[in-house]
């Protein structure tokens, strides 16, 4: 270890490493370290175990606005682009079929719409009725006596996207490349707890657990809900608090889903509506899920950290009265019960097989079984200033040379579109260099070309099917409600 590096990131997990990547090929930063408490890189949220293994690219994400999808959509297309560059299909990256399903007129009409509004943006999308989805998913279809389920359900979605990606070998990879580049050094150090943070005279001294001190220029901390933890110690982020939600799953003992199958998703909540995934790491079987559970620790399947979750939450009356406006609203107060019964024995897994053949009609008890080590636990942020549950990602910035990131889902997705917005804060504080057309002509897609002629006949088979179903236009707060 160095005394001084550059550029020192705190965690490696998917996000940390692929800033490390990013510095090493598109800056002229030479020097950069990496500092993980656990024994190896992507341990926990980013190893495939930790989460559904997607590519969120708000095309079958329901709660996404369009000027949100348009966003992840380019962040999602680096994934895809850097995964490609290195050929690692069938390796990292993984093509499935995936689907956005509505059941019930409502959400039928709600998918129907949702295509007509998204077609132009992902002009690859079609809509598949219950004929069509009897050919391509038809677990989707039929009951567990081999009748169709009496509702009417439609579809949007599409094959050979790039779907899904092993994220915790993904993570591996970005250091491995960026050690290949030339002229840098690209430090990693496992087992080692970064417990302080100071800025002296200028620079940033970091204190190691063991008690060593390193000195960086520039600081960025990726180290999932403990990135509050430090910014708190430096008297940054008060505001903030961070509220550890815990997703579960449950895993089928054979091939059930041919692809991505997600649901409409109830656009109060900022957790995942259930879905269901072929796994990479289970022979393509099943995984149905996540649950949400507040979990009043920091790390899932890690030994302590529930201090460290009561540093970080800092209760007071601001945090009280934002837990009992969520507890006003009966959608949020009945999907957190609900979602606590799922983790007790001999009713959980009764009570998930029933929302899960919402999905699958002919799911079976004997199906499914609770997958032991699958999930993690995602840093929810608590705004105490604005007193509300924050439905998306924050990072504070302090000016200084310092950065703390706190990524919820879909942050594996944007991994490289938030490294390349703090490459851009690193390099102007450093005055630093950022090859900017090379970065842009390896990992940024370019705009699809419209196809007007498919998109119309899609949209000519939408209505049709309105009329065949009788369907009416429905807002989407009238449909989730």
């Amino acid at each position: 270890m160095k005394k001084h590096y550059e550029v020192i990131i705190v965690g490696a997990g998917i996000s940390g490493t692929a800033l490390s990547y990013e510095l090493a090929r598109y800056t002229d930063i030479k020097s950069v370290a990496i500092f993980e408490k656990h024994h190896d890189i992507a341990v926990l949220n980013s190893s495939a175990k930790g989460n559904s293994q997607t590519i969120h690219v708000g095309d079958i994400e329901t709660n996404y606005t369009l000027e949100k999808a348009k966003i992840t959509k380019k962040t999602a297309k680096m994934v895809e682009k850097y995964c490609l560059q290195y050929n690692y299909e069938n390796e990292i990256i993984f093509s499935h079929q995936k689907l956005a399903l509505g059941v019930g007129d409502r959400e039928s009409e709600f998918m129907l719409e949702r295509y007509e509004e998204f077609s132009e943006l992902f002009p690859y999308l079609h809509i598949y009725d219950k004929e069509k989805l009897k050919e391509i998913e038809p677990k989707l279809v039929f009951d567990e006596n081999g009748d169709e389920r009496p509702e009417n359900i439609i579809a949007i979605g599409a094959k050979d996207q790039w779907t899904t990606v092993n994220y915790g070998k993904m993570a591996k990879s970005f250091v491995e490349n960026a050690k290949k580049e030339s002229g840098k050094d690209i430090d990693i150090f496992v087992n080692t707890e970064v417990i302080k943070i100071e800025k002296k005279d200028g620079t940033n001294w970091l204190t190691i657990k063991d008690g060593t001190k390193v000195s960086a220029d520039f600081v960025v901390v990726n180290a999932g809900a403990h990135s509050l933890l430090l910014a708190h110690k430096m008297g940054y982020g008060l505001d903030y608090s961070t509220l550890p939600m815990a997703g579960s799953f449950y895993i089928t003992n054979k091939e059930i889903l041919n692809g991505k199958v997600y649901m409409v998703q109830n656009p109060k909540l900022p957790f995942a509506a259930l879905h269901g995934d072929p796994d990479i790491l289970a022979n393509g079987f099943t995984r149905f899920g996540p649950t949400a559970l507040v979990l009043p620790k920091l790390e899932r399947y890690q030994k302590g950290t529930y201090l460290d979750f009561f540093k970080t939450l800092r209760f007071d009356r601001k945090i009280l009265k934002i837990f009992k406006d969520l507890l006003k609203d009966r959608d949020i107060r009945k999907y957190i019960f609900r979602n606590f019964l799922f983790e007790i024995p001999f009713i959980n897994k009764k009570l998930f097989l029933k929302d899960a053949r919402k999905i699958v009609p002919s799911l079976q008890l004997e199906d499914i079984e609770y997958a032991k080590g699958f999930g993690g636990v995602r840093p929810q942020i608590l705004n105490k200033r604005e007193q509300k549950l924050m439905l998306g990602e924050a990072s504070i910035d302090t000016g200084e040379g310092i950065i703390f990131n706190m990524t919820p889902s879909p942050g594996a997705t944007s991994c490289l579109g938030n490294g390349l917005r703090d490459l851009k804060i690193i390099t102007e504080y450093l005055n630093k260099n950022f090859d900017s057309e090379k970065f842009d002509n390896e990992l940024l897609e370019p705009e699809y070309c419209v196809l007007k002629e498919p998109i119309e006949r899609e949209k000519m088979f939408a209505s049709r099917l309105r009329k065949e179903m009788h369907l009416h236009e429905l807002s989407y707060y009238q449909v989730v409600s």
